[in-house]
């Protein structure tokens, strides 16, 4: 449930209304607004009596939620939520007009490959470095990443460079880890369901972008940011990275439907990883476009200086000049990146 409050109320009439949430042993959750505040009523197990708080002073109006993901619902907030990224002078806002560009290696292998890939992203227009420290594979024989070293060279490409860094968290021992060094804490396809893991990064200071499982329907997408949110983190990234399909001519399906629903359902910024969609290299530019086109607020695309001899995700990333053409193609489409 929802309580509009009058443009006009006071605090003591919001802290009212509060009151009688927590008495009935619910949670109150205020959402500010720009000409309201609202407040959601939280860990409710049935449906609740709009006469408890109809007639409260400073109440207008008292709406029912029908989803079961409350905090992430429209319903909840009207508003698109946007989230900035400070470093200094340096600002990025990822849900505003312009669409955010996140690009580098799935791996980070050195410190070299790091720089010389970071400084070729930013001057083609990307804001925000992406780069992996700690990878989970399909096979335990893979390139896991380079751990706490990783982390290391991405706080220096964040140092030199001023791009922000997204690199992922695979348990809550590197989470820890991951959120003293990065901007965004990235939770992975194979994560999306792990709910402790979930919960803690719903207790992190850095937004969280939060990949979508390999077979999640939008509801157990919706629901996993639910969890994060409940915590008390409301800067979660939804990214659609593709679903597995019958198909077998691109390493996944990239669900194109799935951005409309979810910009109908949810206030949240949202964010396609056309790469990880296609698996080949020569798909990721149409598709990066594709999902641009549809008004998304970010991109995350795998770009590498030398992709043949990349020790993860060789062969869907694009080279740094083929990157250079994506951004070119944007803004042929009238598109501010």
């Amino acid at each position: 449930m929802l309580i509009v409050m009058k443009q006009d109320a006071s605090d003591k009439e919001l802290n009212a209304v509060i009151s009688r949430i927590e008495e009935n042993g619910w949670q109150a959750k205020p959402i500010p607004g720009g000409e309201r505040t609202a407040i959601g009523i939280l860990r409710n197990k049935g449906p609740i009596d709009p006469a408890l708080f109809i007639d409260m002073p400073g109440v207008r109006d008292v709406i029912p939620v029908s989803k079961p993901y409350k905090l992430v619902s429209r319903e909840m907030k009207p508003d698109n939520t946007t989230i900035e990224l400070s470093q200094g002078d340096n600002k990025v806002v990822i849900g505003g007009e312009q669409l955010i560009l996140m690009a580098g290696p799935c791996a980070v292998e050195s410190e070299n490959q790091a720089l010389e890939i970071a400084y070729a992203v930013k001057e083609a227009g990307a804001k925000i470095f992406r780069g992996g420290a700690f990878k989970p594979r399909s096979s335990p024989y893979s390139f896991q990443g380079l751990g706490e070293k990783g982390l290391e060279i991405l706080a220096k490409v964040r140092e030199e460079t001023g791009l922000f860094i997204v690199t992922e968290a695979t348990d809550h021992e590197v989470l820890e880890l991951v959120e003293e060094v990065t901007d965004i804490i990235q939770l992975g396809t194979r994560n999306m369901q792990n709910y402790r893991l979930l919960r803690r990064a719903g207790q992190a200071k850095k937004p969280v972008l939060l990949k979508r499982g390999m077979w999640a329907t939008m509801d157990e997408f919706l629901m996993a940011a639910e969890y994060i949110m409940s915590e008390g983190n409301n800067q979660v990234l939804l990214c659609e990275r593709g679903i597995r399909t019958f198909t077998r001519h691109s390493r996944n399906t990239l669900d194109i439907n799935a951005i409309p629903y979810m910009r109908r359902e949810s206030h949240l910024p949202i964010v396609v990883d056309p790469s990880h969609a296609a698996g080949r290299r020569d798909q990721v530019i149409p598709l990066a476009k594709a999902a641009a086109a549809t008004g998304v607020d970010a991109l995350i695309v795998e770009v590498h200086n030398q992709p043949e001899k990349a020790l993860s995700d060789g062969p869907q990333s694009l080279y740094p000049e083929q990157f250079k053409k994506l951004v070119d193609e944007l803004r042929q489409m009238n598109i501010s990146v």
